[in-house]
């Protein structure tokens, strides 16, 4: 295997048979010790964080893929904590796709004038470019397209992905009684067929969801989704 990135929760490896390995790590993203999946930086370390995010990926990701959904997920390894993917291409140096059914994190800083803390929003829709040093900016759909990253006819699929798997998660959760209030979402094109793949991961890492009015951690959001 060769290395050819290494990220802030997943080490990324080609392989011989052209998929790539990404290998889920301990290291979650917040600040000062706290988690936060909106973060641009890994805050803190939480045993068992990586595995725990790659089995509630494999969950979400075999769910997807038998409706038919595309996405880059080929198979997991639990007992490596590894991902086996399809290769995908980013969209310029890659984009963040967030889905929004209450108003809460960046949202609430960025709109608090005109919001309430937990009001509902109709599944909003933003992406953010994923650049640490500007701390991950909002960017219009105008905007991408007369930049290059992507046409709006591509906006426009990625829109409709964003929402249709992020009510779909939404719908998993709300079985075991949880709420999703946000997730973010990364997509890319197939390296073979320039088809939008959903990509990266899919798990407590990325989302926030709630028991009523109490935040469930990663770890516990997997021994909750997965129990049987």
């Amino acid at each position: 295997m060769e290395l050819l990135y290494t990220g802030k929760t997943k080490d990324v490896f080609a392989l011989e048979d052209g998929h790539y390995l990404l290998k889920f790590k301990d290291d979650v993203t917040g600040e000062n010790g706290v988690f936060d999946p909106g973060a641009n930086t890994v805050g803190l370390t939480i045993d068992g964080a990586g595995l725990a995010g790659l089995r509630l990926t494999s969950f979400f990701y075999s769910k997807l893929n038998e409706q038919g959904v595309p996405t880059h997920y080929v198979d997991a390894n639990f007992d490596d904590a590894t991902m086996t993917v399809k290769p995908a291409t980013v969209f310029g140096k890659g984009l963040e796709v967030i889905c929004r059914f209450k108003a809460v994190g960046s949202f609430l800083r960025r709109y608090g004038a005109y919001v309430q803390e937990g009001q509902d929003l109709d599944s909003f829709v933003e992406v953010t470019i994923k650049d640490d040093e500007r701390l991950d900016p909002p960017i219009s759909a105008d905007a991408l397209d007369m930049l290059g990253l992507l046409t709006l006819e591509e906006y426009a699929i990625l829109k409709h992905r964003t929402i249709e798997i992020s009510k779909f998660v939404a719908a998993e959760l709300e079985k075991k009684g949880l709420t999703l209030y946000d997730i973010k979402l990364e997509f890319g094109r197939d390296a073979k067929t320039n088809e939008i793949l959903l990509i990266d991961e899919i798990s407590g890492g990325n989302m926030r969801a709630y028991k009523g009015d109490t935040y469930i951690e990663p770890l516990q959001l997997e021994q909750i989704m997965l129990a049987k």
